[in-house]
């Protein structure tokens, strides 16, 4: 990234009309932002769909990996996105068939103990002054969850084992799942991401063949119990782009974050195919414990009786997305955060308003664009441009993060920290009149490989090194 900066591009842009709409493409070689709008709806049924929700913290935010590890044993190397060899055809499976049961009801929220929800304004990130005080060392950390009813974190490794963690004391009590048997770390594979609820722990994970697993497993006390089920599987052509992100919303529902597959450019174009899980984010509703896994809320998109029944698989929330690394949710607005690894040229990171219905139907662009700029085509229906994107000069494979809601760092409230993989820096965006505020914190996350962050029960925000370090974002 050169050498470093305390403040990085400050961009001002006009306000944008109720489309999302960007300027003209070019090739621009500093990042441009997209102020998001909040779209008016005239119709009584459209307006009571896209209410804002009550703001409430989700049931346990969660984190992630990304994408800059080659394919090791592939001809195919993608790493941070650019692809040095597209020679291999893809083999590809059908995604597992799953339950098509519509759920009509909108399931409570997990019985949770939160702490209490502010509604203190926004600070300004540029008068924040924060480091990284390393709290933890473990073997490729890769995900952090909150576990309702527990005080302490739960942490996935990513070679299989879930931790149960005194952050405060720095030490791990005990490990609570141990699946290392059944998956294999490397480039892009292994266990990817956790959530969990009140009675489920829920793991995405490749398993040993290459294949994307969701599985449940039921909670006794702060460990796990001896019921588990799986959720989904879906079959990957290649060995990248598995995504592997998991979330729960603040509808109580389970986001699931899917790659295009794999391999460079998108060959199997399932970006922009909703029949397949691929290229896509899911919400389903689990029912690890009933005749089926799972059930689909009525209002998604290509659900039975939904606007484009029929088009699509029912499971699919939005489509769009190459390698999401990683989804979060404001857990004071609702709005859910998408950071996606580019291909060539530029990485994105996307708000999905939960005042337009939280990205509900939304199409990111892939393979179509990438960034704010064609990359095969023109923007599809539905399209959500990226609120930020950067070039190859400044990174090479976003890390997602989230919206800053603790207490300990007023200024940083309401900005959305994420970093990049490559760089192992803390970065910020907040929104201002009008415009769309970056800054670099200047600040080098601990053993660098930034693979994740992660987020307490109060709202404090965490680094999570691929090398091996966990590290507290901290005043100064």
């Amino acid at each position: 990234m050169g050498g470093p900066r305390r403040l990085l591009m400050v961009a001002t842009v006009v306000a944008l009309t109720a489309g999302g709409a960007c300027a003209a493409d070019d090739e621009l070689s500093t990042p441009r932002p997209t102020v998001p709008t909040t779209t008016p709806v005239t119709d009584e049924s459209e307006s009571a769909d896209r209410t804002r929700q009550d703001p409430q913290p989700p049931d346990a935010p969660q984190a992630g990996i990304r994408e800059a590890d080659s394919d090791i044993g592939s001809s195919t190397a993608d790493v941070g996105g650019i692809v040095t060899s597209t020679g291999d055809e893809p083999a590809v499976g059908e995604p597992a068939v799953a339950t098509t049961e519509v759920a009509t009801a909108t399931p409570e929220l997990a019985d949770l103990d939160p702490p209490p929800v502010t509604t203190r304004p926004d600070g300004n990130m540029f008068a924040a002054d924060v480091s990284l005080q390393a709290v933890l060392t473990l073997a490729e950390p890769i995900d952090m969850a909150v576990a309702p009813g527990d005080d302490l974190v739960w942490i996935a490794e990513r070679a299989g084992r879930v931790l149960r963690a005194d952050i405060d004391r720095g030490e791990v009590v005990e490990t609570i799942l141990d699946i290392s048997a059944e998956t294999q770390a490397g480039g892009e594979r292994g266990l990817l991401g956790i959530a969990v609820t009140d009675r489920w722990l829920f793991a995405n994970f490749t398993d040993v063949d290459g294949s994307s697993r969701v599985d449940a497993f039921e909670r006794s006390g702060t460990g796990i119990g001896e019921v588990r089920r799986t959720i989904l599987t879906q079959d990957q052509p290649y060995r990248n782009h598995n995504g592997g992100d998991l979330a729960l919303g603040p509808d109580g529902l389970l986001y699931v974050a899917f790659g295009d597959g794999g391999s460079g450019g998108d060959p199997l174009n399932a970006g922009q195919d909703p029949n397949t899980w691929l290229g896509s984010i899911l919400r389903i509703e689990p029912t690890p414990d009933g005749i089926e896994p799972y059930r689909i809320p009525a209002d998604n998109p290509f659900a039975a009786g939904g606007s484009d029944a029929g088009a699509g698989r029912p499971e699919i929330f939005l489509t769009g997305v190459r390698n999401p690394w990683r989804m979060s949710f404001d857990r004071i607005t609702g709005d859910l955060w998408i950071a996606d690894v580019g291909q060539d040229r530029y990485e994105e990171v996307t708000v999905l308003l939960a005042a337009n219905g939280g990205g509900l139907g939304a199409n990111l662009g892939w393979r179509l664009r990438e960034g704010l700029h064609r990359y095969a085509g023109d923007k599809p229906p539905g399209h959500a441009d990226p609120v930020w994107e950067y070039g190859r000069d400044e990174g090479c494979s976003v890390t997602g993060g989230y919206v800053y809601r603790g207490r300990a760092i007023a200024d940083l409230h309401g900005a959305y920290v994420f970093g990049d993989f490559c760089t192992s820096r803390l970065w910020g965006v907040q929104f201002g009149s009008n415009e769309v505020l970056f800054r670099d914190f200047n600040v080098d996350v601990p053993g660098g490989a930034l693979a994740s962050f992660g987020e307490d029960a109060h709202g404090e925000l965490y680094t999570l090194s691929l090398n091996g370090t966990i590290a507290r974002i901290v005043a100064r």
